[in-house]
């Protein structure tokens, strides 16, 4: 019988040292996180990427951008890490509806200020509104040269650790 004995120490302390310098991810995914919040944040600035659907009423809210009347869902992005993830989110709670699309629900509008509402030049003490279908503008996504960056990171991060 022939046999082949092969000594792993080498490769082991090898091994332990890669293992030992991609300990710290903290690095990583911050740098991530912060990759991603600067795509969404790139997604407002351009209007959609691919771009949005326009508003149904082009006069309305003449001079803002598209889900930018008040700067609130842009300011709200916000980006976290730990050690093992990135997060890029918003906590407004309008969110969801204007990224995914959907329909609100029927309500009924009451004056706030007053006490009756004037629409079309009629006074009316409440408004019974059948609801609105809101388009999907997606400004949580990643286009592909975002995560083409998330990747060159990922492998910066690797390079550095196995001293290339």
């Amino acid at each position: 019988m022939i046999e082949i004995k092969i000594n792993t120490d080498t490769l082991q302390n090898s091994l332990n040292a890669i293992a030992q310098r991609t300990s710290n991810t903290q690095p990583l995914m911050t740098q991530l996180a912060r990759i991603m919040r600067n795509a969404v944040l790139d997604n407002f600035e351009a209007g959609g990427r691919p771009a949005w659907a326009p508003r149904k009423y082009p006069s309305a809210r003449e001079g803002s951008g598209l889900l930018q009347a008040s700067g609130r869902l842009r300011n709200s992005i916000t980006q976290n890490s730990t050690a093992t993830e990135a997060v890029v989110g918003t906590n407004v709670e309008y969110a969801a509806i204007h990224n995914f699309g959907g329909q609100t629900a029927p309500h009924t509008i009451l004056p706030k200020n007053g006490k009756a509402l004037k629409f079309g030049g009629r006074f009316a003490k409440r408004v019974n509104h059948p609801g609105s279908k809101i388009p999907a503008r997606p400004f949580m996504v990643l286009q592909p040269d975002d995560e083409q960056a998330l990747v060159d990171a990922v492998n910066d991060y690797l390079d550095a650790a196995l001293g290339n």
